[in-house]
């Protein structure tokens, strides 16, 4: 059995790096829109989960988090299945998690136009400290 001394010097010497996908690995050409046929009933669309995954950028280790989209559509709708192959592309991107909810905020409006969109990633625990960043786009 390895003393504690031994399993520390091990540790200060593990020193792995994981090799990240560049940020243009995102894709937003991967999202599709439809149209919304109710335009004068603002309705509210909420769409949530919580597999999102990007990378830190400097230890390469992943960050998890669940991903809250509610927005009000102008004339179109987020497809979901084009939004989940989206939100994919992330897994092995390199990210700060501030820059993750603004770009994905970015590609959102971009694609849809909506009147009114609310963007908030709810990351996990890590080091002891808990991040939640909230971005919004008002027409």
């Amino acid at each position: 059995m390895a003393s504690i001394e031994h399993l520390q010097q091990k540790y200060e010497n593990l020193d792995n790096s994981f090799e990240d996908a560049p940020g243009d690995a995102v894709d937003p050409k991967l999202l599709m829109a439809f149209d919304y046929e109710y335009p004068s009933s603002e309705a509210i669309v909420f769409i949530d989960t919580d597999e999102f995954t990007a990378v830190c950028p400097w230890t390469g280790l992943p960050d998890f988090g669940t991903l809250t989209i509610s927005y009000v559509p102008d004339t179109l709708c987020i497809e979901l299945k084009s939004l989940k192959y989206y939100l994919l592309t992330y897994s092995k991107v390199g990210i700060v998690q501030e820059h993750a909810a603004n770009k994905i905020l970015a590609d959102l409006v971009d694609l849809c136009k909506p009147i009114y969109m609310n963007i908030k990633l709810d990351y996990k625990v890590r080091g002891g400290l808990h991040t939640t960043v909230e971005v919004n786009f008002n027409k």
